[in-house]
């Protein structure tokens, strides 16, 4: 319970992102109220105008800093927030918008926007565990409601959320799906990605993209040179690297390997 017997207080925070880790947490739906059951959701514009000032005993945090403002807010929400919990790639490693680390973010405003002059933003797309501490990181683009279910419901217990670290491949076989790489030879993130995803793409016969970024043990160098022998070229595997987790450190040092 939160302070003097009340129900604990819910926040739920957006830096840059789409929102698509906040609308799981809408998309819960049955689940959603037991969750209104059992907390406060005092902060979450996403859902609701209606605002609790205050502490907050729950943070869940989505979206990357990308400006001096937000770089500054996140040590506000650091302050008010009891457990802080970051969901969703853009958020535990700076997601898509983190492309822009490998090049100059200044190319990239000039050939978007009409008036460059007029935006200001970091160089860099940083996760917010760069900023602040943080209690919890909750993998996936888009996060799992599954896993966001078991994180909220873990830290309403007392006890650590169990999120297995184990890679896609697990759930392939626990789905009982042919291996897409050994059957098809189709290049696939799988071996090296964070389960989590139910092997949406695999099931599908498609390779993983790695939506929820490094395993907690990858080999990607290994897996690399598989990819090459099903006739991947250096720049499609630099590709396959950088997408929603390019600058988490394993999937950046990989790609940065094939640099031309």
């Amino acid at each position: 319970m939160g302070a003097k017997g009340r129900k604990p207080r819910l926040a739920v925070w957006k830096f840059a992102s789409c929102d698509g880790c906040q609308l799981t947490l809408l998309d819960c739906e049955d689940e959603l109220l037991a969750i209104a059951g059992a907390v406060d959701i005092a902060y979450f514009p996403e859902a609701t105008r209606g605002k609790i000032e205050g502490h907050y005993d729950i943070s869940l945090v989505e979206g990357s800093i990308t400006t001096s403002h937000d770089a500054a807010r996140i040590h506000e929400v650091r302050r008010r927030s009891t457990t802080l919990v970051t969901i969703g790639a853009c958020a535990t490693t700076g997601g898509i918008q983190a492309l822009r680390n490998f090049a100059d973010v200044k190319e990239y405003t000039s050939v978007v926007y009409a008036r460059p002059d007029y935006i200001s933003t970091l160089a860099d797309s940083t996760p917010i565990a760069d900023h602040v501490a943080v209690d919890f990181e909750l993998r996936g683009c888009p996060i799992s409601k599954y896993q966001l279910m078991e994180t909220i419901s873990a830290f309403l217990a007392g006890r650590r959320p169990v999120t297995p670290p184990h890679s896609v491949c697990m759930e392939c076989k626990i789905k009982g799906n042919v291996c897409v790489m050994v059957a098809h030879g189709t290049p696939c993130l799988g071996p090296v990605t964070h389960a989590g995803c139910h092997a949406v793409c695999p099931s599908y016969n498609r390779g993983c993209y790695g939506c929820y970024g490094p395993m907690e043990t990858p080999n990607p160098t290994s897996l690399t040179h598989r990819m090459k022998a099903l006739g991947m070229g250096q720049k499609e595997v630099q590709r396959v690297y950088r997408t929603f987790n390019a600058d988490a450190p394993v999937f950046r040092k990989e790609s940065e390997r094939h640099d031309p």
